[in-house]
């Protein structure tokens, strides 16, 4: 197998995430060791692989262990030896390929350290029947580069879930209060509609009772945006998306005299349309806010293979240092009386879609706020 397709092997956990699942799951981490395992002990002469790697999600050190073809187990008491790593008597630059001398062994052994994490290495060990080859000691550090990526990969959508669970609960807690809220309110307006009965005023109580209706409603779907497994995913035209946030905005977008530049092509995206424009909705409401009268607003978007690369820039007096390291952080708004858990959900709802966002000031003047979201290949 040459290292061109093997690197692809690395798409699959990529893969499964596009096919609904939103997380890697340590089963499919130890999986994708154990295959390279597996393909370093097909190239003779060697004839052992141990893989020691960092389980973002356990927490915790692992390893997998492959023997090549008709090479019998070592006992326990070799395997201790090997995991106690008091042969490990210098720790290496990593991708770099070592030989390593091992006690009462006549064979050769090797270490490619992958990284080094949490005070402990993480490398892939071979023991061979003789020296290898150049070309072979590439195939090794090659092995060692690929899994460096994969590791990169695990961290990410590790952190990311963590980031999300985050995100769900405090989307819960504040659900659950504001719920509390409204219905106590809208316990009082069911009051005053009967004791109102023939009165002028019993219109305006019917009009708070049936907005109390609408923001229990309203709630409903913040905190189902809390949740990933309720997207609802179609396909969607990612400019018609945003005219429809810019025509929802344009009374005040007039208001302001502000002028919206927006690309004339477009792409197809796979994304759940609500929660998507609740993201452009709130960026772009933001924008509005901070522009200047007469100033511009920027849409601008580069279509790739398997994304697209969103940003939206402000002429606004733009971010602080703080601002731009706080601005999803729950609670925290730069816009008075605002409630500082938009753009938490804004990067909540991105997350569940297996995308990014983040924000940065300009050089000249104003803010921009950068999404990715995958695309689908045909689109």
């Amino acid at each position: 197998m040459t290292f061109d397709f093997r690197l692809a092997v690395l798409g699959f956990s990529v893969q499964k995430l596009e096919n609904g699942s939103n997380y890697l799951s340590s089963s499919d981490i130890q999986s994708f060791y154990q295959l390279e395992s597996e393909q370093l002990t097909s190239q003779y002469p060697i004839f052992f692989a141990r893989i020691v790697y960092h389980d973002s999600l356990l927490k915790a050190h692992q390893e997998v262990i492959n023997y090549g073809q008709d090479q019998a187990p070592f006992p326990p008491k070799t395997l201790a030896y090997l995991r106690s790593e008091v042969w490990l008597t210098d720790f290496p630059p990593t991708l770099t390929l070592h030989e390593f001398r091992l006690k009462d062994f006549s064979s050769i052994s090797y270490i490619c350290p992958i990284g080094y994490r949490n005070q402990k290495p993480e490398y892939i060990q071979i023991i061979t029947h003789q020296p290898l080859s150049e070309s072979l000691q590439l195939y090794v550090k090659r092995s060692a580069m690929l899994l460096s990526k994969y590791v990169n990969i695990s961290l990410d959508y590790g952190r990311q879930k963590t980031e999300i669970k985050l995100l769900e609960d405090i989307l819960h807690r504040v659900g659950h209060q504001l719920r509390n809220s409204l219905g106590l309110i809208g316990l009082y307006a069911h009051n005053l509609c009967l004791g109102l009965e023939d009165s002028p005023w019993q219109e305006q109580a019917t009009i708070i009772g049936e907005s109390i209706q609408d923001l229990d409603t309203n709630l409903t779907e913040l905190i189902d945006c809390g949740q990933s497994a309720k997207l609802r995913v179609k396909f969607q035209d990612l400019r018609s998306l945003l005219v429809e946030s810019i025509t929802s905005l344009q009374p005040l977008i007039n208001q302001k005299q502000l002028k919206i530049s927006i690309p004339d092509t477009s792409t197809i995206l796979k994304i759940d349309k609500l929660q998507i424009k609740q993201v452009f909705d709130n960026i772009l409401s933001n924008a509005v806010h901070f522009s200047p009268n007469l100033g511009t607003i920027t849409c601008s978007w580069q279509i790739f293979q398997d994304e697209v690369l969103i940003k939206i820039s402000d002429q606004g007096p733009g971010l602080s240092q703080e601002d731009s390291q706080k601005v999803f952080t729950p609670f925290y708004s730069r816009r008075k009386g605002g409630t500082g858990l938009g753009l938490t959900i804004a990067k909540k709802i991105i997350l569940d879609h297996q995308g990014s966002i983040w924000a940065q000031v300009l050089s000249e003047s104003g803010a921009q706020f950068s999404v990715i979201l995958p695309r689908p290949r045909n689109g």
